[in-house]
């Protein structure tokens, strides 16, 4: 439970948290750019199964391997892209967090 709670969480709350503390005249549009980060885990259709709960995500689909993070990392360092950079970071983030319980 502390599992799913914790990887949602980050995946929907913090987004929206964060939208409304550090752009809170804008935090709708903000958060709702947040929260497509999630379109990231398309690349988990490539796999079989799609969905295995005790598959770690990071470095195994292509979306989610370290090469692909440099680019987020770089997305977020350029003010125009900073947010959509941000969004795929706590996407990311996520599921560093869930990979922590698989055992």
């Amino acid at each position: 439970m502390l599992r799913f709670c914790l990887h949602y969480g980050i995946h929907f709350l913090v987004p929206v948290m964060l939208a409304a503390t550090i752009y809170p005249h804008k935090w709708k549009k903000v958060s709702l750019i947040l929260l497509l980060g999630i379109v990231i885990d398309l690349d988990h259709l490539l796999s079989t199964p799609v969905f295995d709960p005790n598959r770690c995500s990071i470095n195994f689909h292509p979306l989610h391997t370290y090469w692909a993070m440099i680019v987020y990392v770089g997305l977020f360092v350029v003010k125009k892209t900073r947010i959509i950079g941000l969004a795929l970071l706590i996407h990311i983030l996520a599921d560093i967090v869930d990979c922590q319980f698989i055992p």
